[in-house]
């Protein structure tokens, strides 16, 4: 009597289907390229891991990026990662963040033309969540100049901007986030600052950003901040991205969200029609001044 054998194995191992990608909703090649291009030239040095963990890809294609990158010469391969090139001419390098005060010194007209209109956009008795930046300033001053404006609420993760909204108290109610200070733009990201944006919901979200593309949507050159914005974003009913001419175009590092997570993008006069018809075509509403002159005299805008 024999015991029955065990029926045996293949002697072929069928492969296992290959893991779900993780590169289908990553940005455009050449867009991802870019960005870890600048990541790179900013940083110094830059792991694949970190690449896989911010651009929602595989280690195959962080790794083909980079080989691309290498073959063009803006960036040399090392282990696990890649380095910047040394190059004698430093003049081409993507400018860093700038500091809160030199961005409030650039620009100031179409902030000022900005934060008319959207503060033209909150009624009484409405809540609002205001970003950081020197746009939302602009926002938060034009604001407390409205004097018909009561009952409002006001949610901010900017100090600067609280401060800029504390003489409008009683008329406003100002909430301040709350989290770890981020000195570059005086701002409060995680961790606490989700505590409070998980907590509420506003009537309207006004969001700054370095770049609007119609591809890569709206994105962020830090990305705490890019998180902080996330939040924003889902707290709200209404969102609104606010984006003067120069970050039409651009894309960044860290996504805030698609364009289809926007309702409605208020610019400056400076805007052009070319720069604006991909992300009107895209379904995003645009709001800006009627005409090109002064501040006081745009009071018309137009939309689509």
């Amino acid at each position: 009597m024999t015991s029955a054998e065990p029926t045996a194995a293949p002697s072929t191992a069928r492969a296992r289907p290959p893991a779900a990608s993780t590169d289908r909703d990553a940005l455009p090649g050449p867009v991802r390229r870019e960005q870890i291009h600048r990541l790179i030239d900013e940083r110094g040095f830059v792991r694949v891991s970190e690449l896989r963990e911010a651009f929602g890809v595989s280690g195959v294609t962080a790794r083909s990026d980079l080989d691309a990158l290498e073959a063009n010469g803006t960036v040399q391969r090392v282990h696990g990662g890649a380095v910047v090139v040394q190059r004698r001419d430093h003049a081409e390098r993507p400018p860093l963040e700038s500091s809160f005060e030199q961005a409030l010194a650039a620009s100031v007209v179409p902030k000022q033309q900005i934060g008319a209109l959207a503060a033209g956009l909150v009624s009484n008795g409405q809540s609002v969540i205001l970003d950081v930046g020197t746009t939302t300033l602009a926002i938060a001053r034009a604001l407390v100049a409205r004097s018909d404006l009561t009952d409002v609420v006001i949610i901010t993760n900017g100090l600067s901007i609280a401060l800029e909204l504390e003489p409008a108290i009683p008329r406003f109610t100002v909430i301040v986030t709350g989290g770890s200070l981020r000195p570059r733009q005086h701002s409060l990201v995680e961790p606490l600052a989700a505590t409070v944006l998980s907590q509420v919901h506003a009537d309207l979200a006004f969001i700054g950003c370095n770049g609007v593309h119609v591809e890569a949507g709206v994105t962020n050159i830090n990305l705490p901040e890019a998180g902080i914005k996330k939040l924003m974003l889902a707290a709200a009913t209404r969102s609104i991205v606010v984006a003067d001419a120069s970050k039409l175009g651009q894309v960044h590092l860290g996504q805030v969200g698609s364009l289809r997570s926007f309702h409605t993008l208020i610019t400056d006069t400076a805007a052009a029609t070319a720069a604006l018809a991909p992300l009107r075509e895209a379904g995003l509403a645009v709001l800006q001044p009627a005409s090109p002159a002064t501040p006081e005299m745009n009071t018309g805008v137009t939309t689509s």
